[in-house]
């Protein structure tokens, strides 16, 4: 008679006081056979532990109560592999990451700790995210500000209007790499908190810890407030006097002007924050409806300047482009490699962002299924619309104004439009901004809750909830909404309100805004460059 695996459960006093396993080791368990058993050293050191504090099975990425796990292509927890690009199966290979002699802990052991609420609760039991919350959250971050001020760089940079095009495809195809091989390390580990996990897991506790703490104190408030510092430039600049003035409108650089940008970045911070804590349907809903305005905004760029091309027509007395027409597209092209290096990063730097839905992969609803589909629908899209854009850039301004330009956008609709067209254009970059900040608000809060699981930062900012509450998701309190507001209370926000990393959200928005009122635009670019790289 044949025997599966079995489980011992350690109840001596001494087996105890043993931490949990985390979901992963769970998972190599449930997923071994009698043959396979073998027992291995721990990688991680016991100082810092790489293990989540909670482990359910619900969360077991090889689970049958695990959506991931029950797929009609894939039998359950044998010869599955975990996206639809890979040719391999994890299950056997990776896992275990970390054990100890002393063996696992039952299931039954776990999901007891696991019911200790005083932990805050659990992001990854609650799984609200769809497909299109994830595409939404990748382009959110992708298309922020970069194609509205790379092309500048990468035609100065390039050459000519055909070397160009060849970097914003070759850096499109770059970030798509990236991005495929996250697909693949995401199936592997669905759990939050993207790079600082996969880190961890794969190469010890060390190298995750100093990328938590590059990314939770600079990398991740550095960028959200150049986003939001970008995003009150633009408000202002949308109904100051010198924009509906002026055919190629200036920013104004006076000191009280400086500060009124800062207190407009601080105000969307807090909005965003405020979303993002109140309720996690409420944000991704909103970056869901921001993702098509900014694809909206993009394609209304790219046909303006298809008609404006074939028509040599302008609603100002501005004269379109007429160079490429009469001049060889590479015409002029650099041959210096750090030219072309410059103008390769400045289009990588435009495709930022490809990897932000792995800092919420745990709270997909089916995160092997969808996190693939994700990114190979996002950055085809993506590119696409940057290169339709860039086009429609060149076929309306010369070379040497897109080079002179860092507010392309807004210098094309005042060309086309008059001051209107600029004021217009502000505006959809500034919403274009938003939509990225909170795209990076939602992941950063998600890092910080992710790093505190691990031990990496205080416990109190791996909480769920306000500190001291009941950490379960709000329900509504009657099965019939009858109201118009009721319904749609229960429709945006009624789930899972206040179901959130509310701490680890505030800590993040304090550093962003820290960061907002001692820097500036060009600083906040250095200091953001030197320590990513």
């Amino acid at each position: 008679m044949s025997r599966g695996p079995t489980y011992t459960s350690l109840t001596s006093p001494t087996n105890q006081t043993r931490r949990p396993r985390d979901s992963l080791e769970l998972a190599s368990l449930a997923s071994s056979t009698p043959s396979s058993s073998r027992a291995s050293e721990s990688s991680s050191p016991s100082g810092i532990s790489s293990s989540r504090k909670v482990s359910l099975s619900g969360e077991d990425p090889l689970s049958p109560s695990n959506p991931a796990g029950r797929t009609p292509q894939r039998p359950l927890n044998h010869n599955r592999s975990f996206s639809v690009s890979s040719a391999f199966d994890y299950a056997s290979n990776l896992f275990p990451l970390s054990t100890t002699a002393a063996g696992y802990t039952s299931l039954e052991t776990a999901q007891l700790n696991a019911l200790d609420l005083g932990d805050g609760g659990n992001l990854e039991k609650h799984k609200s995210i769809t497909y299109l919350n994830g595409l939404s959250l990748i382009v959110g971050l992708i298309i922020g500000s970069g194609i509205f001020s790379s092309p500048a760089q990468i035609t100065t940079n390039a050459g000519s209007p055909g070397a160009s095009l060849v970097v914003w495809l070759v850096a499109g195809v770059l970030a798509w790499t990236g991005a495929a091989s996250y697909a693949e390390l995401g199936g592997a580990i669905p759990l939050n908190g993207g790079a600082q996990v996969y880190l961890s897991k794969i190469f010890g506790d060390v190298f995750g810890f100093l990328f938590t703490w590059c990314s939770v104190f600079v990398l991740k408030p550095g960028s959200a407030a150049i986003i939001a510092i970008i995003f009150g430039e633009y408000v202002v600049r949308a109904f100051s006097p010198t924009s509906l003035k002026a055919t190629d409108p200036l920013p104004d650089t006076s000191i009280s002007t400086i500060w009124i940008n800062k207190g407009i970045s601080l105000l969307a911070l807090t909005f965003v924050t405020l979303l993002n804590c109140t309720s996690t349907k409420l944000a991704t809903r909103t970056g869901d409806i921001l993702m098509f305005f900014k694809f909206l905004a993009l394609l209304s760029i790219a046909l303006t300047g298809l008609i404006v091309a074939a028509t040599n027509q302008t609603l100002t007395s501005f004269t379109p482009n007429q160079d490429w027409k009469t001049t060889p597209w590479f015409a002029g092209t650099s041959t210096n490699p750090s030219n072309w290096a410059v103008a390769l990063y400045a289009g990588l730097w435009a495709f930022d962002g490809w990897d932000n839905t792995n800092f919420v992969l745990g709270e997909f609803r089916n995160p092997t299924r969808d996190l693939p589909r994700v990114i190979h629908t996002a950055m085809p899209l993506v590119i696409f619309s940057y290169l339709l854009a860039t086009l429609s850039y060149m076929l309306v301004l010369s070379d040497k104004t897109i080079a002179s330009s860092n507010t392309i956008a807004v210098t094309f609709g005042a060309r086309v439009f008059g001051p209107i067209g600029a004021m217009i254009l502000a505006l959809i970059v500034s919403g274009s901004c938003f939509g990225a900040l909170n795209a990076t608000a939602f992941t950063s809060g998600r890092l910080v809750y992710a790093a505190a699981k691990e031990g990496y930062l205080p416990a109190v900012f791996g909480t769920v909830g306000m500190p001291g509450s009941d950490p379960r998701p709000l329900r509504a309190h009657s099965n019939n909404a009858h109201s118009f507001r009721e319904r749609m209370l229960r429709k945006i926000m009624v789930e899972d309100s206040f179901f959130t990393p509310i701490t680890a959200l505030v800590f993040n928005a304090l550093l962003t805004a820290l960061y907002i009122l001692v820097g500036s635009f060009p600083t906040l670019i250095t200091f953001y460059g030197v320590a990513g790289y």
